[in-house]
This record gives structure tokens, C-alpha cells and sequence, in this order.
């Protein structure tokens, strides 16, 4: 004899998955989408190749003191490699110009080591936000009876995302500035971030470089909410039948 569902009951393969559950995981996958894409497309361009394209794309702003692009091809990788692998600061105070002058002053060093957890602070938070996502979408994608749910948090999820990001952008193109600095006084105390113009940091990683980053970053999430709302859009009306 069959059991009946009650409306605040979703059967889920083996289990019962309660309604008030299923509400959580769609609130979840709304909430959590805009910045698990922005992580993701953080860690994305947080390589190499993105470096080289940066650094040889037409326009991109040269450095007033002569250091080359292939100069910063060699010490830009080695400064986000750091932030990733398991070495000391040592592994950046080692490195020297070619004239064996060190590459990188104490404040610069005591910076890139404050970066270097910020950095894998986040990325850990990442990990958990994205891996809680595929949990709750998996969840939400075992059986037709919480396919609503589901396409209703991603389309809301991306249409949450453009519209955030579409106002951070604004936000970004008129006072880029101002937006730089809130976004260190976030993460780093006082103006440890703040150096000279002729310091090696600078040098590599000019203003130019962080528009261009903020520009694909938020650009990038965007276009991939975009996907994501549109094909959740048009799985709702084939629900609907």
C-alpha cells in the first residue's frame, strides 16, 4: 500500500527530505551562487596564464622604472605561486634583481605574508561554500518532486548575482579608488597595503592590473549568471509544460 506525501514532505530516494529542508537548501543555493561564482572566477585568475595574457595585452600601463615584461613574467608568477604552496615568506625575501639587489623591502614582505592568509582564507571559505552548493543542487535534483525548488533557486540565484554585481560595477567604473580601498581596509589593517610607486609590488601588479581583475572577475560572473538564470528560465517553462 502506498504512503501518501503530505505537502511538507519531499520522498527522496531512500529518505524523506522535509519540506522546510528543501526550502533551506533553495534559499541556500540562491544566497550562496554570487559568491561562490566570484570565488571561483578569483581563483581562476589568480595564474599564470592570466598574468601573461595581462602583461602582453595591448595598452597594458609599462613601468616607469624599466622593468620589462619579461621581467615581470618571471617574478609575478613567483609571487602568486606563493600565495598557494606551503613555503615561508623566506621564499619571496630570497629573490633578487639581477644586479642581486633584494626584490622586495620588509613592508612589501610583511604585506605579500598578510595576502598570503587572506588568500587562503578565502579560498578555504570557498571550498566549503561551493562544496555546500553542489550538495544542496544535488540534493534538490534527486527527484522530480523538488525540481520546483530547484530551478526557482537558480534562476533567483542568478538574477540575484547580475544585479549585485551590475551595481558593484557601477560602483568600481565611477570610483574605482574608493572601492580599492574599502575593499583592503576589509581585509588588511591600517595602510600596511599603501606603498611607492617604485616598489617592486606596484611595479608588477599596477592600478591597471587590478581593473582589468575586477573587470573579468565581475564581468565574468555576470556572463556565467546570465547562462545560469537563462537555462534555469527556460527549464521552468518546460516544467510548466
Amino acid at each position: 500500500m502506498e504512503t501518501s506525501q503530505t505537502a511538507e514532505e519531499t520522498a527522496v530516494e531512500g529518505f524523506t527530505l522535509p519540506g522546510w529542508l528543501a526550502t533551506a537548501f533553495k534559499v541556500y543555493v540562491i544566497a550562496a551562487l554570487p559568491l561562490a561564482l566570484v570565488l571561483l572566477n578569483a581563483r581562476l585568475l589568480m595564474n599564470e596564464p592570466f598574468l601573461r595574457w595581462e602583461y602582453n595585452r595591448p595598452g597594458f600601463s609599462p613601468d616607469p622604472f624599466g622593468m620589462t615584461t619579461e621581467e615581470r613574467l618571471t617574478y609575478g608568477p613567483l609571487a602568486l605561486a606563493y600565495l598557494f604552496n606551503a613555503e615561508d615568506i623566506d621564499f619571496l625575501g630570497d629573490q633578487t634583481f639581477t644586479d642581486g639587489s633584494p626584490l622586495y623591502d620588509e613592508r612589501e614582505l610583511s604585506h605579500m605574508h598578510d595576502v598570503k592568509e587572506v588568500t587562503q582564507m578565502l579560498m578555504n571559505v570557498g571550498i566549503v561554500v561551493i562544496s555546500l552548493l553542489v550538495l544542496s543542487i544535488v540534493a534538490l535534483a534527486r527527484r522530480p518532486d523538488t525540481y520546483p525548488h530547484l530551478q526557482a533557486a537558480l534562476f533567483q540565484g542568478g538574477v540575484l548575482t547580475v544585479g549585485l554585481l551590475i551595481a558593484l560595477t557601477v560602483f568600481v567604473a565611477l570610483s574605482f579608488n574608493t572601492f580599492f580601498v574599502q575593499f583592503h581596509a576589509l581585509f588588511f589593517e591600517g595602510n600596511s597595503w599603501v606603498f611607492r610607486y617604485s616598489d617592486t609590488l606596484i611595479r608588477l601588479f599596477p592600478e591597471q592590473f587590478w581593473i582589468d581583475a575586477f573587470v573579468l572577475l565581475f564581468g565574468g560572473a555576470i556572463v556565467e549568471a546570465l547562462v545560469i538564470g537563462g537555462a534555469a528560465w527556460w527549464w521552468g517553462r518546460r516544467l510548466l509544460g
